[in-house]
């Protein structure tokens, strides 16, 4: 599934399209898109404003011609989620489309953006500011944004597992599989620790290795390792980094020792038994036990 670093690539490849207008929308299948009807009545017309990302979720701002924007309010958002395999890609008109091809959207410059899903796990909708508001308010701190004190805050108060911790898009938004894996892996970590048993230490390492991790991959332009691709049709370069993900078996980068592989909250989990122990160093432990337990733990 495309993560923080690939949505942001593709975030980034989109915002030259800033100050395009769309002309016009034609769509395949739409059981993935909430009310197809809103937008082949809404867009056409409108402008592209900004391209951002929140979390794993892509946001095209648009605006709208004056006389249609007092008539059905300021403020309208195109929300994309490319769920496990979806692409968002700039074709030329004559260049034939790719098969899962399920929206067109036509641009004034001649050129069509094109939304691809093979197995139509991603999500596409229109929303007003108050309705984006309500969407985006759910989701946790952007681990690029998120300070070191609040990474501790809200790790280190969770007894979940750290795995857990960093898939829940409550906690820390933008975050999958690939890069858990791969930070908790340079933090040396092992993904069934808590996050109430993880020294001020660990957090920081933890934390230092997500950024680093999110950071190269975003220069890399992502992982590909399925269908993603940016929008221009490129695959990233990041798998080529990967430490732990998808490598059981095979030998540590760092130690040499087989990779082996778990489940975690339901998702396969890759990690190094050597440089990852269960477990923290007995004199660690023996630290941590004379900390208080928290009310109701």
């Amino acid at each position: 599934m495309p993560e923080l670093a690939e949505v942001e690539t593709v975030a980034r490849g989109l915002r030259p399209l800033v100050g395009r207008r769309i002309l016009g929308v034609r769509f395949g299948k739409t059981d993935f898109i909430a009310d197809p009807r809103r937008l082949a009545s809404l867009l056409p017309g409108t402008r592209l404003v900004t391209v951002s990302r929140r979390g794993k979720l892509l946001l095209i701002e648009l605006e709208r011609e004056a006389a249609a924007a007092k008539e059905r309010g300021e403020g309208l958002w195109l929300l994309i989620h490319l769920g496990m395999t979806g692409q968002l890609v700039l074709r030329e008109p004559s260049e034939p489309s790719a098969p899962h091809t399920h929206v067109w959207f036509s641009l004034d410059d001649g050129r069509e953006l094109r939304y691809v899903d093979i197995r139509r796990f991603g999500r596409m909708r229109l929303a007003t500011a108050e309705e984006l508001a309500a969407i985006v308010a759910p989701l946790g701190a952007d681990p690029l944004e998120v300070s070191e004190e609040e990474f501790r805050r809200r790790l280190g108060a969770s007894r979940a597992r750290v795995k857990s911790i960093l898939l829940d898009q409550g906690v820390l938004r933008g975050l999958g599989n690939i890069y858990a894996d791969e930070s908790l892996w340079r933090a040396r970590i092992h993904p069934l620790r808590r996050g109430a048993e993880l020294s001020g230490e660990e957090l920081a390492r933890l934390w230092r290795a997500i950024r680093s991790v999110a950071r190269e991959a975003i220069r890399l332009r992502g992982t590909s390792v399925s269908d993603y691709v940016d929008a221009n049709g490129r695959p990233g370069s990041y798998q080529k980094r990967l430490r732990v993900y998808r490598r059981a078996g095979q030998p540590c980068k760092r130690c040499g020792r087989a990779i082996e592989r778990i489940v975690v909250a339901g998702r396969g989990s890759h990690f190094c038994p050597q440089c990852q122990p269960a477990h923290r160093a007995r004199a660690n432990r023996r630290g941590a036990g004379k900390r208080k337990k928290p009310l109701g733990s």
